[in-house]
């Protein structure tokens, strides 16, 4: 698919300039973005790339520049999911791009890891997983052994975590939602509670559509198997005062 193709071919050129020694420019602070955060100049640099690849699919919805283009498709795009981790030189940051139809539904998702170059893609042929810069995918397959889930934003609901302590139940808060969705197949459950936006979500939600999910105003849970989702579900409901 062109599109695909276009993607990975932005993806591709960010990873390269990503991969390489540092450049003070990526790292400065610019101007309040579209989503209500602080761009800086990684965030900028990789939304140029994938406005001039992506820009004849569709209407472009970007975190940092809000819309541009016009089409009958919709393309949510979070430039470097994870920017926090890319200024801190923490290895869990990359890019979440999704192409949806004229009513939002999802027709595409991809989503990859800068860091390592995992990419994800989920399309009509599937939800499969590869390397940026090769042309080899594998079908995405269930960890069975899961030990830990991914609590985004725990930071920011420390009783939830601590509930989640006192129960023994192991998490880890890497700070990319997008990455972490995608993850989402190898972990127990995949939590975050907060305002979720649909730069982060849109792809990630569409890689994890076959899970158990809960989703609304407060929380997003997904969970591929039905006694972790049930388990996480009850617990945090009662911390958020939902029955």
């Amino acid at each position: 698919m062109d599109f695909v193709r276009s993607t990975l071919k932005a993806l591709n050129s960010i990873y390269e300039v990503l991969s390489k020694k540092r450049e003070d420019e990526l790292y400065e602070k610019k101007e309040i973005g579209a989503g209500g955060d602080i761009s800086t100049g990684v965030d900028l640099f990789a939304e140029s790339i994938f406005i001039e690849n992506l820009i004849d699919f569709g209407e472009i919805r970007s975190e940092e520049c809000g819309i541009v283009g016009k089409g009958e498709n919709i393309i949510y795009i979070d430039p470097i999911d994870g920017s926090a981790n890319f200024l801190s030189n923490f290895p869990y940051y990359g890019a979440s791009v999704a192409l949806c139809d004229s009513d939002e539904k999802p027709l595409v998702g991809i989503v990859c890891n800068f860091a390592n170059g995992d990419v994800f893609i989920k399309d009509k042929q599937g939800f499969r997983k590869g390397k940026l810069g090769c042309d080899s995918y594998s079908a995405v397959e269930l960890n069975s052994y899961s030990k830990i889930g991914l609590f985004e934003k725990a930071y920011a609901n420390c009783e939830i975590a601590m509930e989640l302590a006192i129960n023994r139940v192991k998490f880890r808060s890497p700070g990319a939602l997008a990455l972490s969705l995608a993850y989402a197949h190898e972990v127990d459950f995949l939590l975050f509670s907060g305002e979720a936006r649909d730069y982060d979500v849109k792809a990630g939600l569409f890689m994890c559509e076959d899970f158990y999910r809960e989703i609304n105003e407060r929380y997003i849970l997904v969970s591929k198997t039905k006694e972790s989702f049930e388990y996480i579900k009850n617990m945090i409901r009662g911390k958020h005062g939902i029955h």
